[in-house]
């Protein structure tokens, strides 16, 4: 492990992820025994080896996987059955991703997303806030968010998505809210919210799905009115709501 303690530091602290591979268990003749270790990196390079060859390549290819699903396991392999390896034997691998940080999109900095903004980096969320305003963000005093400026909808597409995204929609208008709900629920995320009362909520869900025809599994994934339903009153009370959610599902997924 000590070869690893730097790599493993700067992938924590530098917020690119890795994947720390421990052979756990060996049986028969297998080309290294448990406690070898290898560190992949995201773009496939990797310090290391737990043997070379097939399994090696395989362990590679499921550490990549891994970064995806951001919670370690262990997966076995038989040799011979598994690699058509002619030593025979077996192992166990643990994958361990390091690094992986979830990304919250805030669509909106007004009242209730900069009240957001403020709580969740603390929670381990890697925050970027969205707003079409111009100066909305001159006086952004929130520490360790990023801050993008300009109209909503071209974001969508250059948001990172996959198990791992998280997007919070509290824009300043229904129809931007409406738009990017619609926009953003055929992708691939791991949470989804939109800000609105109920009779809010349920005039866009109408429209979703005759207007805009989104598939109603599509659209019953998306969290709306957003957040844990208490009686929050106050833009932090509707931001720690959201918080609630968002740590929920982040939790759970683990």
């Amino acid at each position: 492990m000590i070869d690893f303690i730097d790599d493993l530091r700067a992938l924590k602290e530098g917020g690119q992820p890795g994947v720390l591979c421990i052979v756990t268990a060996t049986s028969g003749s297998t080309p290294r025994k448990a406690g070898t270790k290898m560190l992949v990196f995201a773009g496939g390079t990797s310090k290391g080896t737990i043997g070379g060859g097939a399994v090696e390549h395989q362990a590679v290819e499921i550490a990549l996987q891994a970064l995806e699903k951001g919670v370690p396991f262990t997966r076995h392999f038989e040799l011979l059955d598994d690699l058509s390896m002619e030593c025979g034997g077996a192992m166990d691998i643990y994958f361990e991703p390091i690094g992986v940080v979830p990304r919250l999109y805030i669509f909106g900095a007004g009242h209730v997303g900069k009240a957001l903004a403020a709580f969740t980096p603390s929670f381990g969320f890697r925050t970027i806030v969205i707003d079409d305003r111009e100066g909305i963000f001159s006086n952004w005093n929130i520490p360790d968010t990023e801050t993008l400026s300009g109209n909503y909808i071209p974001f969508v597409d250059n948001i990172e998505y996959g198990e791992h995204t998280y997007i919070v929609i509290v824009t300043h208008k229904h129809e931007y809210d409406e738009q990017l709900m619609v926009a953003c629920a055929p992708r691939d995320y791991a949470y989804l919210g939109m800000i609105g009362s109920k009779r809010k909520v349920s005039e866009i869900k109408a429209r979703a799905l005759d207007k805009h025809h989104l598939n109603p599994e599509v659209l019953g994934k998306v969290d709306m009115p957003i957040g844990i339903p208490f009686a929050a009153e106050t833009p932090a009370e509707i931001a720690v709501s959201i918080l609630a959610r968002l740590i929920d599902i982040k939790n759970k997924r683990k």
